[in-house]
């Protein structure tokens, strides 16, 4: 309750209670006026000390509790209606106990308050004392301050399992995925991983040329069973540190010239911190874009293009394939998932032919926007 700050609405109550106290000491007949000023000092204060009310309820309930003694005790038969504010203030807080002694300090004071400012009848003095504070109201008080934190602690309470509830379906549906892709994909990737290499094992021993494309079968593997192993830890763990990024790309263009694919790799411009998803996206663009490049386009060559900016990263993958400037590109699951990433992450992507043939794919990732 301490760091909550003291609103437009506070220093409203606090000024209507001070406003109402002070109207009501002006308007009633006193015989005795030698304590006019502390009196009306102790009506304004005991309503402005309201506004931080929730900040520090105990020490306002204490204040209101003496400038109501205090303004009692110079002949002020106010009703405590501060006192009051304060009560309902203290309990909703939770600070009950405190709240009771000052209640029971408070109706031993105020008959004694009357006694000082000049009664002599001390049943009189009770009867003033009951009037400034009725029990009931302070009862009230106490109630509803009591019942508005229950509902704000079960509110909370609701809030906190609601929480704990999508966390833990969460957590349950990653498991489900990694479960599934393990049983789905890790066999079959370690099938064709442990075949290529005992293909290129038989070629070596009998002192046959390995093909470039059964070693590059065999790094593609090898690369498969370490991303899908990443995966998995990250399903199960929910780590967010990227698997591959801006320093894997040397090796997805190494893998590419493995296969007969002349590429070549430039980053250009100082490398910002980027944000683990954009590092990871950037992998991904690359890797599925040279992918592309290698079944489909039919090239020679590709050039893979990073311009470091303060603000962004852009991408571009070019080669010299045979796509033509007025065709329409096939909108498959790998640009359908290279746009998805990008969009998400707030970029932008084009893919398609370019003028004087090939294709090209260009991205923008904007890295202060991003988390």
């Amino acid at each position: 309750m301490g760091g909550e700050r003291i609103g437009a609405g506070d220093w409203a109550i606090a000024a209507g209670v001070a406003v109402i106290l002070l109207v009501t000491g002006l308007s009633e007949e006193r015989s005795a006026a030698a304590f006019d000023v502390l009196g009306h000092v102790l009506l304004v204060a005991g309503g402005l000390v309201l506004a931080v009310r929730r900040r520090a309820p105990v020490a306002v309930l204490a204040v209101t509790g003496l400038c109501a003694v205090g303004y009692q005790a110079a002949s002020f038969d106010v009703p405590v209606v501060a006192f009051l504010f304060a009560v309902y203030a203290a309990v909703r807080a939770g600070h009950r106990t405190a709240t009771v002694v000052a209640s029971v300090a408070m109706l031993a004071a105020l008959p004694v308050a009357a006694l000082v400012s000049g009664l002599h009848d001390t049943g009189e003095a009770f009867a003033r004392a009951r009037g400034a504070l009725e029990l009931a109201w302070l009862i009230a008080a106490a109630a509803a301050g009591e019942a508005l934190r229950q509902a704000e602690r079960r509110a909370d309470e609701a809030e906190r399992t609601r929480e704990e509830t999508a966390r833990r379906r969460a957590d349950e549906e990653r498991l489900r995925i990694a479960r599934e892709l393990h049983d789905s994909l890790t066999h079959q990737i370690s099938i064709i991983k442990v075949q290529a290499e005992v293909a290129v094992h038989v070629a070596r021993k009998r002192g046959e040329q390995v093909p470039a494309a059964l070693l590059a079968i065999q790094e593609a593997g090898r690369e498969a069973t370490r991303e899908l192993r990443a995966t998995l830890e990250a399903l199960r763990d929910d780590d967010t540190a990227p698997p591959r990024g801006l320093d894997h790309l040397a090796e997805l263009v190494e893998r590419a010239r493995a296969i007969g694919l002349d590429t070549t790799l430039t980053i250009e411009g100082r490398r910002p911190d980027v944000p683990a998803a954009v590092d990871r996206t950037v992998y991904r663009i690359v890797q599925e874009s040279l992918t592309n490049v290698a079944r489909h386009a039919d090239a020679t060559t590709a050039t893979v293009r990073i311009d470091c900016r303060p603000d962004a990263l852009a991408i571009r993958v070019d080669d010299d394939g045979r796509a033509a400037p007025d065709a329409t590109p096939s909108p498959g699951h790998g640009l359908l998932g290279m746009r998805q990433r990008v969009t998400a992450l707030g970029g932008r992507l084009h893919a398609g032919p370019r003028d004087g043939g090939g294709f090209t794919v260009r991205a923008e990732l904007p890295v202060e926007q991003t988390s």
